[in-house]
């Protein structure tokens, strides 16, 4: 009590402390009083404080029997929650809350919701507290007590920080117990395996709709989104709140946010990919193999892919529209920073498509499975796509057997030639830089030719991006000329109001700076000189390669895609932007009139190209 006392003084509050034996409990007027007494002291800014009167209590082994009304401070907080008609019980324990085992066993999981139809014969109950009388095992029953009594309980840590404030604030932490819970949660958590399979049994139905279905299906989710607008705005700015308080970087919660007019543009991207030709079952190549017998090359869809990706709900939105227009089974796995938002876009897309089709087409993880399991799902699932920083995409190019579709880093040139247009080298420069800093299309690094330094452009484009708010830094030659700090390496992605600048001597050390440092993304030349243009497009290695124009144009909504999964630097499968035609694969079709091989004697072969269209 005294460091009650002590504590609740700091705060300019007293504490009083209020004994009670069993006995009391069974005197209606003394529980009468109870809740008169308890309202004056917390009118008087008194926080009672409940214990048992060891000194008077007819309990006869106070650490053993169990008998009574209540039998140790977790039942006696229960009972004061009922009869003082609390709006919250926070059991205070030496864990994070309950766990499906004994919490020092790895194998053990915390459990979010306790649901008691489920839960109840499930969990494996450890040693008794070390700081209690009853341990979890008491928790538990005096939380299921109070819940279906219509008291919602939280059993959380007493050790972590600010825990009850964040009870408060509704943060999931802890275990929460409530009489509705089995209307929250399903009574059997579903693993990624399972999700996957769904995904793919759900692809298939949608495979088999018309185009026009499936076209409808996207339209309906492009009208849901902005008619949910509102709601979907309230949930991310929730999500980058938190960010903002957890101390995220800026280039994150940059990324993370759903600016204006994004929901209305990720519609509209929708209905251009809706409104685009079926890519499902097109003919792209057709042979008469012989006489009577006709082989088609086709288009088909993947199958189930996974999408791991940080922050950035707005890439669950366009994956989730590519995915249905190319007839493809998703798993969505994003970053705890855009939970809110993933689930609320999640929730909003899959009640759009109809139950025929089912909304388990489209399944977002939010089980504790972490993402080096679900990479290990290989006979279920044919394509990760990672979206977030470079870290996320290696490791996960390192760690699975899955193809990986994606690019780990956003270097992205700009090369100012000595026969540029200056202001036209301005507006693109400023643009590549400044529009969208946090973007992989981002310039990460300027590099102007040594005459332009003499007359002074280089000069002009140092103080325009200066002017912008851009932090500059230098190669060998630019930090020394220019008196700017070196960069430490011209292989680094800012994803910031920052760029390298360097001065190279011309087109051939450009490209050939660019193949050494860069990260084969998108590429830009600013020159007048066609023939110079020609050969920096042809010569530099990369996904995109643009000549006077922004690399913030290297975009699967501005490419006229639709929309896009991400931006690959691999050589294989797909390059660059990634639509529709980067989720497919080719089917083999062959049509025959009852032909055999019989050794190749069976048949004449003489493999002639058909149109098409015939």
């Amino acid at each position: 009590m005294a460091l009650y006392d002590t504590l609740f003084n700091e705060l300019d509050v007293s504490s009083a402390q209020l004994l009670v034996t069993d006995s009391d409990f069974r005197d209606k007027d003394f529980r009468k009083q109870l809740n008169v007494t308890v309202r004056s002291l917390l009118s008087l800014k008194v926080i009672p404080i409940f214990n048992e009167n060891d000194a008077v209590s007819t309990r006869k082994a106070p650490y053993e029997d169990s008998s009574g009304i209540f039998w140790d401070n977790d039942s006696l907080a229960a009972l004061l929650a009922l009869e003082l008609k609390a709006d919250l019980l926070v059991l205070l324990s030496d864990v994070e809350g309950l766990y499906s085992g004994p919490p020092s066993d790895p194998k053990s999981k915390l459990i979010h919701t306790y649901v008691k139809e489920k839960h109840r014969h499930e969990i494996t109950f450890g040693d008794k507290s070390r700081v209690g009388r009853g341990g979890m095992t008491a928790k538990v029953k005096a939380a299921v007590n109070a819940a279906y009594a219509g008291i919602p309980v939280v059993i959380t840590s007493g050790y972590a920080a600010k825990n009850i404030i964040k009870v408060l604030q509704g943060q999931r932490i802890g275990t929460l117990f409530h009489q509705d819970a089995h209307f929250w949660e399903p009574t059997k958590e579903v693993s990624a395996r399972e999700m996957a399979v769904a995904a793919r049994e759900r692809s298939r139905r949608l495979q088999a709709l018309s185009s026009q279905e499936r076209k409808k299906i996207l339209l309906d989710i492009a009208d849901a989104l902005e008619a949910n607008e509102k709601l979907i705005t309230i949930e991310n700015e929730a999500d980058v709140a938190a960010a903002q308080e957890a101390g995220y970087e800026k280039s994150l919660i940059s990324r993370l946010a759903l600016k204006p007019g994004k929901i209305s543009n990720l519609a509209k991207s929708i209905r251009v990919l809706a409104n685009m030709e079926d890519p499902i079952g097109r003919i792209l190549k057709k042979t008469q193999l012989a006489d009577g017998l006709i082989l088609e090359k086709t288009s088909s869809p993947l199958g189930v892919l996974l999408i791991v990706f940080e922050s950035r709900p707005d890439a669950l939105v366009q994956i989730a529209s590519l995915a249905i227009r190319s007839g493809n089974g998703l798993l969505l796995k994003g970053g705890k920073e855009a939970k809110q938002s993933n689930a609320i876009l999640h929730k909003v897309i899959t009640e759009a498509i109809p139950d025929t089709i089912g909304g388990q087409v489209i399944g977002l993880v939010t089980s504790r499975e972490e993402i080096s399991d679900l990479l290990k799902l290989d006979d279920v699932i044919d394509l990760v796509i990672p979206r977030g920083s470079n870290k996320l995409v290696s490791q996960i190019k390192s760690s699975t057997k899955i193809p990986v579709l994606g690019h780990a880093d956003g270097i992205c040139h700009v090369y100012v030639d000595k026969s540029a247009d200056l202001d036209m080298a301005k507006r693109i420069v400023l643009d590549a830089k400044t529009d969208y800093p946090a973007a992989c299309n981002a310039m990460e690094t300027l590099l102007v030719h040594k005459d332009l330094v003499h007359i002074g452009a280089l000069n002009e484009l140092i103080v325009d991006l200066r002017v912008e708010g851009v932090n500059l830094y230098g190669g060998p030659r630019a930090s020394s000329l220019l008196n700017i700090p070196q960069a430490h390496s011209f292989h680094h992605e800012y994803n910031s109001m920052a760029c390298t600048v360097e001065i190279v001597d011309d087109v051939a050390a450009a490209i050939d700076h660019i193949h050494h440092h860069g990260s084969a993304h998108t590429d830009c030349i600013i020159t007048e000189d066609q023939e110079i243009a020609e050969v920096f497009l042809h010569q530099v290695d990369s996904a995109a390669v643009f000549h006077n124009a922004s690399t913030r144009f290297c975009d699967g909504a501005r490419f006229g895609l639709g929309a896009e999964v991400g931006i690959s630097t691999s050589r294989i499968h797909a390059r660059g932007p990634v639509g529709v035609e980067g989720l497919l694969t080719t089917k083999w079709i062959l049509k025959g009139s009852g032909q055999v091989v019989d050794g190749d004697k069976g048949v004449m072969y003489i493999h002639k190209d058909i149109p098409i269209d015939s």
